[in-house]
């Protein structure tokens, strides 16, 4: 399914009853939708109609060039103008990754929008720079987001050898799974797209500085995050709850990133808890 907002055209999966409660999930660097292609089908299964969009840079017809395209603001219109689409009034969000670090966006900003927010590894972006800022784990664990930031080198790096810095992080992701986040990170600007997410909003550091960047949540959240997870250590991710001020639940499990790959049931039972507890027809 293509979903047609602000001008480009988004690839989206698509699993479920149009008539039933929207829950739109939005994956992060260096996948696309088709992580969720089996949580897609498990949560429409359970009565919701799912949308799991590849984002901006990732669809072939959504990939402006420049990093100024891909700030933070046009990341989030960019799911607002997906939800106006469907119609939905309110919906059920999930986010991965950088999918997360726009789902604590949009939780913050549009909060009577969301019937229930899924954050999975990355927790509210204040405790996350705050992390970046003041604690020595986290910024190691950080630190190739400073590399990142380099023009060029990175894209050569990554390229090199078949992307074979990349393939080394989907150790445990399917063929097919790794098939298609090569196809989409070989096409013509789309690795440099999913690289300027860091470029775009490497500002969010300096703004981290000054104080708060994001405030409080107000929406029923769940917050799921591997312990061994080499880019988000502890401190950032303990200390999320402080700014939740809803029903809150944090789920530690024994994994690292990807969550999805290695705790597929955990994760999808806890998501569906999450869901059902926060449907409209409870």
């Amino acid at each position: 399914m293509v979903i047609n907002a602000n001008n480009y055209k988004f690839d989206c999966r698509v699993s479920g009853n149009i008539k039933d409660e929207l829950v739109i999930l939005l994956h992060g660097f260096p996948e696309t939708s088709y992580m969720y292609k089996d949580l897609i089908k498990d949560i429409s299964d359970s009565g919701y109609y799912c949308i799991a969009p590849n984002l901006r840079g990732y669809s072939e017809g959504a990939r402006p060039q420049g990093r100024d395209n891909y700030t933070l603001d046009k990341l989030v219109n960019d799911v607002l103008e997906m939800i106006n689409h469907t119609g939905k009034e309110k919906l059920h969000l999930i986010g991965h990754d950088w999918g997360a670090v726009i789902g604590w966006q949009i939780a913050h900003d549009y909060p009577n929008k969301l019937l229930s927010w899924t954050a999975l590894s990355v927790p509210h972006t204040n405790s996350f720079f705050n992390a970046i800022l003041n604690d020595k784990e986290q910024k190691k664990k950080s630190y190739y987001m400073w590399l990142f930031q380099i023009p060029i080198l990175p894209e050569f790096c990554l390229k090199f050898m078949n992307l074979k810095i990349l393939r080394g992080l989907w150790s445990y992701h399917s063929k097919q799974e790794i098939n298609d986040y090569t196809q989409t990170l070989k096409q013509k600007g789309a690795l440099t797209a999913a690289l300027n997410y860091y470029r775009a909003n490497f500002k969010l550091k300096r703004l981290a500085k000054k104080g708060q960047i994001l405030g409080d949540i107000h929406v029923p959240t769940l917050f799921i995050w591997g312990k061994h997870d080499t880019s988000v250590g502890s401190s950032a991710a303990k200390n999320s709850y402080a700014y939740i001020k809803a029903d809150y639940q944090f789920l530690e499990l024994k994994t690292d990133h990807w969550i999805i790959q290695k705790k597929y049931n955990e994760a999808k039972n806890s998501i569906l808890e999450h869901l059902n507890s926060n449907k409209v027809s409870n």
